[in-house]
Formats: structure tokens, sequence, C-alpha cells
């Protein structure tokens, strides 16, 4: 089975057993998060079921793996001839997420 995921203002296409990184999700480290997907597929494509906007009659088992933090970004702004730059670092808080069931 292949499920279209919504965390987070981003998209994902998932299969059980996948591990993907999205944004905080304020969960403890080994707890489980229940979602309603967009789409619900078979791999092959023969039977798929669209949600308007989710499928309420389907959930993906998700289980947080890790709360990290992603690596330094450096942000740069400058304008030119009038003597401006700013120079700031960024690093986003992420969440790492293990797919355990889509049902």
């Amino acid at each position: 089975m292949i499920a279209v995921l919504e965390l987070g203002w981003n998209q994902f296409t998932v299969k059980v057993w996948d591990v993907i990184d999205v944004d905080n999700q304020d969960q403890e480290v080994w707890s489980t998060i229940k979602v309603n997907p967009l789409l619900v597929s078979d791999e092959n494509g023969k039977s798929t079921k669209i949600g308007s906007p989710i499928l309420t009659d389907m959930n993906v088992e998700l289980k947080v793996l890790e709360n990290f933090r992603d690596d330094k970004v450096k942000v740069f702004k400058m304008k030119s001839k009038k003597r401006y730059a700013r120079t700031k670092w960024f690093r986003a808080a992420l969440s790492k997420l293990e797919v355990l069931t889509i049902a």
C-alpha cells in the first residue's frame, strides 16, 4: 500500500516501514501518531481511494523515532550600494517518523 500524507504543510508519499523527516511534531520519542491520508493506493495502482480532502475511514500509524535539529543554514541578506548586510544562522527542528501501518 502507498499513501500520501500531509504533515507540517508538506506532502509525503510513503509505504510501510519508510522513515521520513518532517517538521517537529511535539511528540515524545517512541509514541505513535495516527494521521488520515489524502490518497491510498496499492503498489501497481489498480485500486485507488482519493479523499476530499482526506480519507476519514483510513489511518496511517506513525512512530516517532527521534526529535532532532537539522544542520545549520546560513541566511545572508544584502542590499547593494546601501551598506546593508545581515548574517543569521538557522537550524530547523525536525522529527524522524517511521510508518507502521496503512489501514
